[in-house]
């Protein structure tokens, strides 16, 4: 049976995935920080909850230390919106603390186990493609992290472990629940679970969820800087 290891498995995507995947025969490792959440998946015959905070360093590499595993998909992470007229730089370390150094803490702890086979799935978002307004430190965050994955798809290379990358749109889950603007093309996590799925067996370098924003995303991506700007000032004028 292949071993699937989820962090931020105790809601959105990852609680989602660890559903599907452990419904579709997978085993599955959820690594999160709600002990009442994590028993609840617990008990589904295929999963076992692991409680651990990915912003924790040392806390991290310890529970993962331990953990054998085909597949590791790291998908913990937040979202905060930058308020330009109370420009708070601590926000910011709380945004990079979860999103781009708790997959450090996790790549970190994983590596002594990583084997020849084994895959690294690495969630960032779409919004590293564009430059929305208010987005400075989730969008930043998710940049980083995208070249971080990119590069580490690299250097492991020749030790036989895929790396994949994968960039979300928007997708209905607590996080979303709380933006008070439009998000076109919106997907059910459920859905996006199963795309994220299809897109590991799949054996995708790269995946993007719904399809189509994908594409949009890509697309407005290679736009001239100057007609970005007029697009994303337009966006933010609304």
């Amino acid at each position: 049976m292949t071993t699937m290891l989820i962090t931020g498995a105790t809601s959105g995507i990852g609680e989602a995935l660890a559903l599907k995947a452990a419904d579709n025969g997978y085993e599955v490792i959820a690594c999160g920080r709600n002990q009442e959440k994590l028993d609840t998946l617990g008990e589904h015959t295929n999963i076992t909850g692991l409680r651990f905070d990915v912003s924790d360093a040392k806390q991290t590499a310890e529970a993962l230390n331990q953990c054998t595993f085909d597949i590791a998909v790291l998908n913990a992470g937040t979202c905060e919106y930058v308020d330009i007229d109370q420009f708070e730089t601590d926000m910011f370390r709380r945004v990079f603390e979860a999103n781009f150094f708790g997959v450090v803490n996790c790549v970190n702890g994983l590596l002594p186990n990583l084997n020849k086979g084994n895959k690294l799935v690495i969630v960032d978002s779409m919004a590293r493609l564009f430059p929305f307004t208010r987005t400075e430190a989730y969008g930043s965050s998710k940049a980083a992290l995208h070249y971080f994955t990119k590069s580490l798809e690299i250097d492991l290379w020749d030790k036989g472990v895929k790396v994949q990358a994968v960039s979300p749109g928007f997708v209905e889950t607590p996080l979303t629940d709380q933006n008070d603007f439009d998000m076109p093309m919106m997907i059910k996590v459920e859905r996006a679970a199963k795309d994220l799925l299809y897109g590991i067996e799949k054996n995708r370098q790269s995946i993007f969820f719904p399809t189509l924003f994908g594409w949009i995303m890509r697309f407005m991506h290679i736009l001239p800087t100057g007609l970005q700007r007029k697009i994303s000032l337009s966006m933010r004028n609304k």
